[in-house]
């Protein structure tokens, strides 16, 4: 990551909150008022202090894999056995390894923030194969998706950029995203295999065609600042406002935005919510997660994780001690 694009993510972060009008948003209840739910949480420290663990997905052997950023590696637990196993990446650099994803062979592929490649792990043999940008100008690959046909979708958050990858060629595709220093970010793939992701460095959402790559755009309020998402079966794109701590949703055919005030402190900058749909989460910081399409709250102080019915649009709340550098189980 360079120093622009630090740069740029701090201002995302550090910005000041502005009250506009917005009829599309929900209110929400205080974190008082919100349900309360019974939640037992399981946790696993990672073996390597200061890892910085990211981005858990389970892989073919039913194993969880997780990003050690900080400390140039990825990781495996067994949640059976509580086993850890930890794969060392290059020794001559700290590729940064940030967004992790499992394909159906059973091989990790991860993408290198600080190495500025996308990477692929065979755990059989420990071997990782690398895929650099075809351009200097992709700094920072960032987070990863498979599509139904296996072709790799990622976002390239400081070269404001989106990718696409052929494991069967190695061809890597670039596309530069219209708004200027849009940190692209979170990135899933829709029903009909469209990549939708997040424009973190503005308030958009946008969608990609599979096909020629185009990008369309999808304005949001003012001062909304998504980061991550979700996609519901129907297609609704759940994404989670960085800045402000709203739970939003958008529909691509209509363009339409809802917004919905979270329980827990919405207006603190530093609220950070994230969709997940299982219910693990690697915390380089404080931060919880859920089962099925819910949200996490990731904050330098204790505040309550939330769970958002999509029926009812309400949101239920629950509690856990302060804790860093290890993962987690949260079962409902």
């Amino acid at each position: 990551m360079t120093k622009r694009t630090f740069a740029l993510v701090c201002l995302v972060c550090l910005g000041t909150i502005v009250a506009v009008a917005l009829p599309s948003r929900r209110a929400g209840k205080s974190a008082a008022d919100a349900a309360a739910l019974n939640v037992t949480i399981q946790e696993w420290a990672v073996p390597t202090k200061g890892a910085h663990p990211h981005d858990p997905a389970v892989g073919a052997d039913g194993a969880l894999w997780f990003t050690e950023q900080m400390v140039n590696k990825l990781g495996r637990l067994d949640p059976k056995t509580g086993a850890f196993k930890e794969y060392p990446l290059a020794t001559d650099k700290n590729s940064g390894p940030h967004g992790l994803v499992a394909d159906k062979e059973g091989n990790i592929w991860f993408t290198a923030n600080f190495g500025g490649y996308i990477g692929k792990l065979d755990p059989k043999t420990g071997k990782v194969t690398e895929y650099k940008m075809p351009s200097e100008k992709a700094d920072d690959p960032h987070t990863a998706v498979f599509d139904g046909h296996g072709i790799l979708w990622f976002t390239v958050q400081g070269g404001n950029m989106v990718g696409r990858l052929d494991p069967r060629s190695g061809k890597i595709e670039l596309k530069e995203v219209p708004t200027e220093s849009a940190l692209p970010y979170g990135i899933q793939i829709n029903s009909k295999g469209v990549p939708v992701f997040c424009e973190l460095g503005t308030n958009k959402m946008a969608s990609i065609d599979p096909q020629s790559m185009a990008i369309k755009e999808y304005a949001l309020p003012e001062g909304v600042r998504p980061r991550r998402l979700a996609i519901a079966a129907d297609d609704t794109v759940y994404f989670t406002d960085f800045k402000s701590g709203h739970l939003g949703t958008l529909n691509t055919s209509t363009g339409s935005v809802k917004l919905f005030n979270s329980p827990a402190e919405q207006s603190r900058i530093r609220t950070e919510l994230r969709l997940r749909r299982m219910g693990w989460c690697g915390t380089a910081s404080p931060a919880c997660i859920r089962t099925r399409l819910c949200s996490s709250i990731r904050r330098r102080r204790r505040l309550p994780a939330l769970r958002f019915r999509r029926a009812e649009e309400s949101f239920a709340t629950w509690r856990r001690r302060q804790t860093g550098g290890c993962i987690l189980r949260a079962a409902a």
